[in-house]
């Protein structure tokens, strides 16, 4: 894969988790459909920055960019703590309650003090799924297009994120790949099957991780620490519940930021670097998918090299690649052609 296309899929991975980061703390909203607009979507409520939750957020922003330009360890954390015991005291003074029934409340969560901090865990949907439920509800070839769609999904989902990550964190080899990519893919591989036997949404590489790296994890032990914490929070559900979104997506922010930074490195000037580079940045965010951002980009580079007469140019696992995407983009009318 050329370089400026994994540079890519880490510029468009930041601007991805920034827009989930304003869309999660309120600071950009969908325009209902009613309005019957061509903007889809606004600052805030009616173009402005409206409600108590949405301030908190900025003030957490603020106070986070503060700790990191001071170089403090721990900003993080520090910057999130800080927010939720302010959200909860915010909370017992103006009442904001959810933005289900208040438009200018808390977006995912209400914080407030909960009655007990431990809960028994729910298994209900653990070992609840059917493995041959899709060929018996939408027909074998149907299934099988569905299959392809989740892995290809799935896959370059993981490998956008992996990338993105390591090269924040410095530790991808000089070719740009990830170190043990083969067992990285294959812990992830189990990770989403587990998932799915447990009932419970697939577990796969999270692009959140980069927030470690840039508290400096670089040796998997903070992954390790992690994964106990997650473990505990089983646990814990109703101390966790209390922080809300809006004290935790600064960090969402910052770390687009930093994964931003190396824009720099892609050669703009050629048009089958940077028209490639250009798709995965700007469709990642747009569609809300790594995986559409990446195909665009895969697509775009081949069909370029072709018109320059440099098809040659091209690995042939990328034009394979590129031509599964083409497939994947077509799923809908190739479903409906052959089914």
């Amino acid at each position: 894969v050329p370089r400026s296309l994994r540079v890519a899929v880490s510029v468009g991975i930041g601007l991805f988790i920034t827009l989930v980061g304003l869309v999660d703390a309120g600071v950009v909203k969908r325009i209902p459909d009613a309005a019957n607009t061509t903007v889809p979507v606004q600052l805030g409520l009616d173009g402005a920055l409206n409600g108590w939750p949405v301030l908190l957020f900025v003030a957490a922003l603020l106070l986070l960019i503060a700790l990191y330009v001071k170089k403090v360890k721990g900003a993080f954390l520090i910057a999130i703590s800080v927010a939720t015991v302010a959200a909860i005291v915010l909370e017992n003074i103006v009442h904001a309650g959810s933005s289900v029934k208040n438009s200018l409340g808390w977006a995912l969560n209400v914080p407030s003090i909960p009655d007990s901090v431990v809960a028994s865990p729910v298994f209900s949907t653990f070992g609840q799924f059917n493995l041959f439920g899709s060929f018996e509800s939408i027909g074998f070839v149907s299934a099988l297009l569905l299959m392809f769609t989740l892995l290809l999904s799935d896959f370059f989902d993981t490998v956008g994120t992996v990338t993105a990550v390591g090269s924040e964190a410095g530790l991808l080899k000089k070719n740009g790949t990830p170190p043990k990519v083969k067992d990285i893919l294959m812990v992830d591989s189990l990770a989403a099957i587990a998932g799915g036997a447990a009932g419970v949404s697939s577990n796969t590489s999270y692009i959140e991780s980069t927030s470690g790296v840039a508290e400096g994890a670089r040796t998997g032990f903070a992954s390790v620490i992690t994964g106990l914490l997650f473990l505990l929070a089983i646990f814990l559900a109703p101390l966790v519940e209390v922080i809300p979104s809006e004290a935790a997506v600064p960090a969402l922010i910052l770390v687009g930021f930093l994964m931003m930074t190396q824009i720099g490195e892609i050669n703009w000037k050629k048009p089958e670097v940077g028209i490639p580079a250009f798709l995965v940045a700007i469709l990642m965010p747009f569609t809300y998918s790594i995986s559409v951002g990446i195909g665009a980009g895969f697509v775009s580079y081949a069909f370029i090299k072709w018109l320059q007469g440099k098809a040659k140019d091209v690995d042939v696992l990328l034009w394979v690649v590129a031509v599964l995407f083409v497939i994947y983009f077509a799923i809908r009318p190739l479903t409906d052609l052959l089914t």
